[in-house]
C-alpha cells in the first residue's frame, strides 16, 4: 500500500509556500508548451469519424442479428456488440468532458445520447461521479472510486469490515477475473441514481433514454430468440463490456499512492502521481480509448484523444525537469501491481502503517 505522507503538506505559512507556488508555475509552463504545439485543438474530423462509424457498426450488428436468428453464432454478435458499446461509452466519456465540440450544450447532449439511448449509462450519475475523481484523485474521502465498494481500496475501508466480507479482502487481488462484471454494476449505479432524491439534471429524459434503450433491448432478444439464448447474448455482452470498460478504468489509479484527507498537493503532482499510463501502440489506444494515457488525460481532461500521444512526450520532459515521477507500465505489469496492492491492503492492519514509497518535495 502506497501513502503520501500528510508531512509533506505544503502550508501556505510554512517555508515549503513558495514550493508549493513554484509547483503552480511549473503547471503553467507545460500547459503554456501544450497550448502552443496545438495540442488542445478540437479534432472534428476525428470525432464525426468515430461516431458514425460506431453506429453504423450498431446499427449493422442488429441487422445481421435479425438475418441470423435462432443461433447460437449469435454469441459473436453479443461479444461485437459488448465492443462497440464500450467504444460508444469511451466517446460518451470524451464528449461529456468537452473534448468533441467547443459547444458546451453540444458536448453534454451528445454524452447524453451516446451513455443513455446506446450504452445504457446514465450522463448525469457519470459526470457527477466522475467530476468528483478528477478533481481529487485517489484522495481518500473526495474520490468516489475508491469510496466503499466490493473491493476495499484503502486499508481503512479494509479495517471496517466483519465476518465473511473482513476474509475474504484479505484475497481480494485474486478476485480480478470479477472485473466483468462492472459493466453490470455500472447499470445498477446508473438505475439507483436516477430513482434516487438525489437533484440530477435532465432526470425524466435519461430514464426515457435508459427505459428505452433496456427495455427495447430485451424485447427484441426475446422476439427473435428463445429465452435461454437471449439470456446468454445478453450475458456475454454485458460482461465483455464489463471486461472491457472495467479494465480501462481499473488499471489507471489503482494501487498509485493513496492521499490523506487533510492534505493539499499542487495540481501538477495531484494528477501526474496518482495517474498510471499503459504503454502499447495503437491497439491499446484504440481498447483502452486513449486512457492509456491516464495522466495526461487528467492533467487536460478537455484535450481531444488523438492529441494525447503527442503530449505524453512533452509532459514526460516537463515532469523529468521537475522530478516529479511519471510512471508507465504494461496493461499486465498494471494488472499484476493492482492484484499485489489490493491482497496488501486487505492485510494490512494499520491504514498508515506502509513504508513511505513517495515523498513530495
Amino acid at each position: 500500500m502506497t501513502t503520501i505522507s500528510p508531512s509533506a503538506t505544503a502550508d501556505p505559512a510554512s517555508d515549503a509556500a513558495p514550493k508549493r507556488v513554484r509547483h503552480v508555475s511549473t503547471y503553467t509552463e507545460l500547459a503554456q508548451q501544450v497550448k502552443e504545439a496545438g495540442l488542445l485543438r478540437r479534432a472534428y474530423t476525428y470525432y464525426w469519424s468515430r461516431i458514425l462509424g460506431a453506429v453504423a457498426v450498431f446499427a449493422g450488428i442488429w441487422v445481421a442479428f435479425a438475418f441470423l436468428g435462432d443461433s447460437w453464432f449469435q454469441l459473436l454478435l453479443a461479444a461485437g456488440l459488448g465492443v462497440v458499446l464500450t467504444q460508444i461509452s469511451f466517446l460518451g466519456h470524451d464528449s461529456a468532458h468537452r473534448q468533441i465540440f467547443r459547444s458546451h450544450h453540444w458536448n453534454d447532449w451528445t454524452s447524453r445520447v451516446l451513455s443513455g439511448l446506446f450504452a445504457g449509462l446514465s450522463h448525469g450519475w457519470w459526470v457527477s461521479k466522475h467530476s468528483r475523481h478528477h478533481a481529487n484523485p485517489n484522495k481518500e474521502g473526495s474520490d468516489p472510486d475508491i469510496g466503499p465498494s466490493a473491493f476495499a481500496f484503502t486499508p481503512a475501508i479494509a479495517q471496517a469490515r466483519r465476518g465473511l466480507a473482513a476474509k475474504l479482502t484479505r484475497w481480494q487481488g485474486y478476485f480480478l477475473p470479477f472485473v466483468p462484471f462492472i459493466g453490470v454494476a455500472l447499470h445498477i449505479a446508473s438505475i439507483q441514481r436516477l430513482v434516487g432524491k438525489q437533484p440530477l439534471k435532465h432526470r425524466w429524459t435519461e430514464i426515457a433514454f435508459i427505459a428505452a434503450r433496456l427495455g427495447g433491448y430485451i424485447t427484441v432478444l426475446l422476439l427473435v430468440l428463445p429465452p435461454g439464448k437471449a439470456a446468454a447474448f445478453f450475458a456475454v455482452q454485458m460482461l465483455v463490456f464489463g471486461l472491457l470498460l472495467g479494465s480501462a478504468f481499473a488499471t489507471n489509479h489503482v494501487g498509485m499512492p493513496i492521499v490523506p484527507p487533510d492534505m493539499k498537493i499542487d495540481f501538477l503532482r495531484r494528477q501526474v502521481l496518482m495517474s498510471r499510463n499503459i504503454s502499447g501502440g495503437r491497439f491499446t489506444t484504440f481498447a483502452m480509448g486513449g486512457l492509456n494515457y491516464q495522466i495526461e488525460h487528467h492533467l487536460f481532461p478537455n484535450m481531444p484523444r488523438p492529441n494525447l500521444r503527442r503530449a505524453r512526450d512533452l509532459v514526460r520532459a516537463h515532469c523529468v525537469k521537475h522530478d516529479v515521477h511519471y510512471t508507465e507500465t504494461t496493461f499486465f505489469g498494471a494488472f499484476r501491481a493492482i492484484s499485489r496492492y489490493l491482497n496488501d491492503v486487505g492485510r494490512m492492519p494499520d491504514p498508515f502503517g506502509c513504508p513511505l514509497a513517495t515523498q513530495l518535495r
